[in-house]
This record gives C-alpha cells, structure tokens and sequence, in this order.
C-alpha cells in the first residue's frame, strides 16, 4: 500500500500576511523613540549641511555647428529614411554624435583650456592655477617640498612640464569632465549643443566655459579644413615660385635683346638665348595662370570646407546659482536617517530571528 503524504503548503494565507504586517508595525513602534532620535539628528546634520556646502554657479553655452560640405548624398539619405532605409549616412566622424560630447571632455582639450590666462584678485592667472587656488591644495603642498614648488603659468609649454605637473593636470581634467562638466545634444536632428560648467567658483564656471568652447572650437575648425588648408599652401607655394622664375625669364629676355640690339642680321646665331627666354617667358605665363585659377578655386573649397561655428547663447554674470536650503537640508537629512535606521532595526531582528 502507498501512503499519501502530507502535502507541504507553500502559499501563505491573507490572515497568516495581516498577522506578519501587525507583528512588524509592533515591532517598529516598539521602535519609534531610536527612529524619532535618528530622524532628529540627520536632521540636525542635515542643517549643518546646508549651512557648510557652498553654493554652486553654473555657466552655460549653446551653439550650432555649420558645414556646408554636409550637402552631397543628404537628399539621398533622407529620402532613404522615409522608407525605413538606414544607409549609415551620419557615420562616425570625430565631430558627429556622441564623439562631439567626449571630444569637450577629452584631456587635451581640456588641459589646453587650463592653461589659458585669465585675470583674477589683481593678477593674471592660469586657469588650472585657479582651480587650484578654489580648492585649496597649495595648504596641504606647502609641507611638501617638491609640490610647494610647483606653478602653472599662463600659456605654458606643455613639453616643459614634470611628472608631477602631468599628474596634477591629469586629475584636474578628470574632476571636470566627471563632475563639472556636461555636454549634450538636445536633439539628435539638430546640430545645436549645449555645455554647462558647474563649480562652487562663479568665475571659474564662466571663464572655463567659455575657454573650453573656444578650444574646442579652434580644433574643430582647423580639424575640418585641414586638408583643403594643406592643398592651399602648397598652389600658393607654387604660383610663388613659378612667378619667380617668370620674373627672372622677362629679365633675361630683356638682357639677351640689349645684347642683340642692332645686330647683323646674318648673325642669327645671337639671338638663340633671347628666343629661349621668350620660350621660358610663355611657358611660366601659362603654368602661372593655371596655378592662379587653381589657387583661387583652392580658396573657394577653403571657404566651404570651413565649418560655422554660430554661439547662440553665452554665459553672463550673475550666472544661475544653485544651494542646498536649510529646510530641503532638514527634509533629506531627517529622511536619510530614518531610511538607515529602519534598515538597521529590520536587519537586527532578521538576524535574532535567523539565530
């Protein structure tokens, strides 16, 4: 015979539930004076809080980026869409996307936008010197003897520089790029970006703001138009140089008639270095004229390859400030604490029960 055993009941019932609901509200309120005492004191905290965290200013900047050559396949890739077609048209240039967001918080950038002068107490500074000044390092490096020494001048050559000051530079634009610094794209259909620079520093915020969005802007132009640059210096070297030797063939078809002047006509023979000239004279005329409607196209691509950096709106003082009030201090401190207490008081009964 098979016995039928008893089955194990899994679900627990709606009188067992309301019965473990009354239990733990038993529990808390047996509670209440230890989650009062610590609501009280992060609440306290809280205030204290409010009254130490400085104030933070933020600079913000928006732009539209321009560039005629993005015209080309446009019309067909946007017809292309309409049909559900994606054919890769905005690819992955350096200036498009979200590369443009991490190019404002790359390094370079940002360590070139630290070394720019700015005026600030009465003397010219070096942004990074600024940073440094704001948060108060030079107090802990003065009792170091290789950080006391440390400067960082205005428009200083980065090849020049130390281990340390490579280090120093390098946790300076990690803190702004992490913490400082957004950069976003409202609109993916649109090409304007905005960049906002936060710091408990007014002046930091508005000159690294606007510093960081001229570098970025110098790079971006001179990224762009590079290659057209390249191929314009090289024509204008050219039509120099070719205007040189014209110049010099004019001279000397000029010196070999002085030497053939009234000259017998049976001695032809005299007049072959004028007749070369004049050779050399028409063959540099007609390299000249190509060179200089070549140059002249080469400036026309030039124009059109450089891009149009338009700022719609600049940061201007009194830039937006940005405190923690006492009351939202007492609020959020009071309920942190409560948070972590009725944590503390469920894990210590979980654990006397498991035990």
């Amino acid at each position: 015979m098979t016995t039928k055993e008893p089955m194990v009941k899994d679900e627990i019932s709606l009188k067992e539930l309301i019965e473990k609901g009354k239990d733990w509200y038993d529990y808390f309120l047996s509670q209440w004076k230890i989650i009062v005492i610590a609501g009280f004191i992060g609440a306290v905290l809280g205030l204290g809080y409010s009254f130490m965290k400085k104030p933070t200013y933020t600079a913000t900047l928006t732009f539209a980026l321009e560039n005629e050559k993005s015209g080309g396949s446009g019309g067909i890739l946007s017809l292309a869409s309409q049909f559900g077609l994606d054919l890769g048209g905005s690819g992955g240039g350096i200036f498009e996307g979200a590369n443009l967001m991490e190019l404002f918080k790359s390094r370079t950038m940002i360590e070139q936008a630290l070394l720019k002068p700015v005026f600030y107490k009465g003397d010219t500074i070096s942004l990074a010197e600024m940073y440094i000044q704001n948060n108060e390092w030079r107090k802990s490096w003065n009792k170091k003897p290789k950080l006391a020494k440390i400067q960082f001048l205005p428009r200083s050559k980065r090849k020049y520089f130390t281990r340390i000051h490579d280090s120093i530079l390098g946790v300076i634009s990690s803190n702004l790029s992490r913490f400082n610094l957004a950069v976003a794209q409202k609109d993916k259909k649109l090409s304007i970006i905005t960049m906002d620079v936060i710091s408990s520093n007014e002046l930091f915020s508005l000159y690294f703001c606007e510093n960081l969005a001229r570098q970025v802007g110098q790079f971006y132009i001179a990224t762009k138009s590079k290659k057209a640059r390249a191929n314009l210096e090289i024509l204008q070297r050219q039509t120099d140089s070719i205007r040189g030797e014209l110049n010099y063939a004019i001279a000397g078809v000029a010196s070999a008639n002085d030497n053939t002047f009234n000259l017998n006509p049976a001695l032809n023979i005299r007049r072959v270095p004028s007749a070369k000239k004049q050779v050399d004279v028409q063959a540099n005329t007609a390299i000249l004229t190509e060179l200089v409607k070549q140059s002249e196209l080469a400036k026309v691509a030039l124009r059109r390859e450089t891009p149009l950096i338009q700022v719609l709106d600049k940061p201007i003082l009194p830039l937006a400030k940005e405190r923690l009030g006492k009351m939202k201090g007492i609020v959020l401190g009071g309920f942190v604490a409560g948070f972590l207490i009725i944590f503390v008081v469920i894990m210590k009964r979980l654990l006397l029960n498991f035990k």
